[in-house]
């Protein structure tokens, strides 16, 4: 079978987009590589691939696939991998609803506590942000990591598609709080020892070679308080 013609139009500095290349990395596929100048008007001729003008777009033999989550569901479907297995016989699709699940819960109750703490006008804020996503994570993430077992999901030795979707952030929740940054709460990394499952979840995903190839922590931190750095008081 011929190898598919793949043209990814993305950002190195959009976390979403980052989950194309952990998927395409992590599946073996080669690609072509279109860099989406983010801080400016979208040109015509991108609006043409993708009318909301947002990164990530897939060109698959021709065929614009979008949005970042959909995107890399497609590439684990089309190139079965460790990623994700098929979906029969039925404990497989169990296992892709439990994968969805944790995916889901990662997004809707934890990482909203990683924005709030970037948007906190004050110290205080960024603390109590901090308090509240380490607080989601014990609750919410903690339990539905496997102990004893590979460090990922499901116990697995290699990573799947929950780390291909929450990788990109793992890196910013683990980066953002250091000294030279201050982007989120000093006390986050500290906080994070009561939940020793997700931090051995999330430190192990950081030191993937798919996770972490075009990260570049400081020019991430520099776009990250360009965009939440409060306006200015008149």
């Amino acid at each position: 079978m011929a190898s598919p013609k793949i043209i990814l139009y993305t950002s190195h500095l959009c976390p979403w987009a980052h989950r194309a290349h952990i998927a395409l990395k992590e599946s073996g596929l080669d690609y072509e590589e279109v860099i989406i100048d983010l801080s400016k008007p979208r040109e015509p001729w991108y609006l043409e691939i993708n009318p909301r003008g947002l990164v990530p777009s897939l060109s698959y033999n021709g065929t614009i696939i979008t949005e970042s989550a959909i995107v890399a569901q497609f590439i684990a479907d089309a190139h079965p991998s460790h990623l994700l297995p098929p979906s029969s016989p039925p404990e497989n699709a169990v296992y892709r609803a439990r994968l969805a699940y944790f995916v889901d819960t990662f997004f809707g109750k934890v990482i909203p506590h990683f924005f709030a703490g970037l948007r906190a006008a004050s110290e205080e804020e960024r603390d109590n942000a901090a308090g509240e996503l380490v607080g989601a994570v014990e609750r919410e993430i903690e339990p539905l990591l496997d102990d004893g077992k590979g460090p990922f999901f499901g116990g697995s030795e290699r990573i799947t598609l929950a780390e291909v979707q929450s990788g990109s952030l793992l890196l910013r929740i683990l980066s953002l709080s250091k000294p030279e940054y201050g982007l989120l709460s000093g006390k986050l990394p500290g906080l994070l020892e009561r939940v020793p499952k997700f931090k051995r979840w999330a430190e192990e995903t950081v030191k993937q070679e798919s996770v972490n190839f075009i990260w570049d922590e400081k020019a991430v931190a520099e776009k990250t308080r360009a965009r939440f750095a409060p306006a200015p008081k008149s």
